[in-house]
């Protein structure tokens, strides 16, 4: 693999390669070995030359009249993106959507291992929910000490989230996720994910009102 081309790749892009990832795998899936940016883009709702302007970031990909390899080109944004070897999560929050994120295979197949579970809760503390055990947050960073964990998923009411990340900070977990309607505050050198469904529910909402008017 070809090293990046600048240090400065835009964050968009990183996100559009994991647009581009799935739709390769979908692609895989119905058999197809081989590809153009073309259809890619199409899949992706990008156009071609924005696709290949991205793959050039982190090197050559393809062959000129040819396309691209899907096995390969799935290999190749899989190691651009880090995701070509395990990685090693826990997560603070075990209520409902704790629960259903525990028991979602889908972290695991794409090599995100959930190998904790926290909770402040004394009622949820030693439930065992998906094969983990559920243990007190305030244990965490003696619990992962030797799991060496780099992620750490948020899934507490809003108002707990700055706590629960501050539980991941002092276990030196250097990547969080937060799930928490709530913005968290993180030192430097410590990087944060937001999913935020409710900012997904306004940008349907405005677009068909806005349609409506129109």
């Amino acid at each position: 693999m070809t090293p990046p081309k600048s240090e400065n790749i835009p964050r968009a892009t990183i996100q559009r390669l994991s647009i581009y990832l799935q739709v390769l795998e979908t692609f895989q899936r119905d058999g197809i070995e081989v590809t153009s940016s073309e259809p890619l883009a199409k899949a992706c709702d990008v156009n071609a030359s924005q696709i290949r302007k991205d793959l050039t970031y982190f090197g050559e990909f393809g062959v000129r009249g040819v396309g691209y390899s899907v096995k390969g080109l799935i290999q190749s944004i899989r190691e651009s993106l880090g995701i070509n070897v395990e990685w090693n999560c826990v997560l603070v929050g075990v209520g409902n959507l704790g629960k259903a994120l525990l028991s979602h295979r889908e972290f695991s197949q794409h090599g995100f291992n959930i190998v904790g579970a926290f909770d402040c809760d004394p009622f949820k503390i030693g439930e065992e929910i998906s094969g983990l055990e559920v243990v007190c947050t305030r244990r965490l960073k003696e619990q992962v000490a030797n799991q060496n964990v780099s992620i750490g998923i948020i899934t507490t009411p809003p108002e707990r989230a700055q706590r629960a990340a501050n539980y991941l900070v002092e276990a030196g977990i250097k990547g969080i996720l937060n799930y928490a309607p709530a913005r968290i505050v993180v030192p430097e050198g410590f990087f944060v994910e937001y999913v935020d469904f409710f900012h997904q529910l306004y940008s349907l909402a405005f677009n068909i009102s806005d349609r409506q008017r129109s």
